[in-house]
């Protein structure tokens, strides 16, 4: 391998790796990104224990306007991956979920991620794959301690 390759290259070597197989699940399963990522802010939040979440919660966690998010939440309801009902606390809002194919979905996109990475690290011993878990963590610390967020950054 050319050592010569600036880290910030190689790290965007290897995200593209990661988006790559990614894209090719979620057009298989005639998704976009955008959505993804909103499907996965949203099981995020349920996970939390996030009680009641809206299209508004949404919008603030993933950044997404409010005409484009009401499209994606029109698809996604449209392909079963969301349910949208009537707010329990306040009616004028609907109250958004995943479904059980939603979670079959996270399911899957995990299994590609995994398998990404494994194919990734195919030729690293155990202790390596041990020192990088190590050497990232530090790294995310560092990256969210910059954007002045804590953990939550992205």
């Amino acid at each position: 391998m050319n050592h010569e390759i600036p880290m910030g290259m190689r790290f965007s070597l290897l995200h593209r790796s990661f988006r790559k197989k990614m894209d090719e699940m979620l057009r298989e399963k005639d998704l976009t990104g955008v959505q993804f990522g909103v499907l996965g802010a949203l099981m995020h939040m349920e996970r939390s224990g996030t009680e009641e979440i809206n299209q508004k919660d949404l919008e603030q966690v993933t950044h997404v306007t409010h005409p484009t998010m009401t499209e994606i939440i029109k698809r996604l309801e449209k392909k079963e991956l969301i349910r949208c009902e009537v707010s329990r606390r306040d009616r004028r809002y609907k109250r958004i979920s995943s479904t059980d194919k939603c979670q079959s979905l996270q399911q899957a996109a995990k299994a590609v991620e995994d398998e990404t990475t494994q194919w990734l690290c195919r030729d690293l011993s155990p202790e390596q794959l041990r020192q990088l878990e190590e050497i990232t963590d530090v790294m995310l610390r560092n990256a969210f301690e910059s954007c002045g967020k804590g953990c939550d950054c992205p």
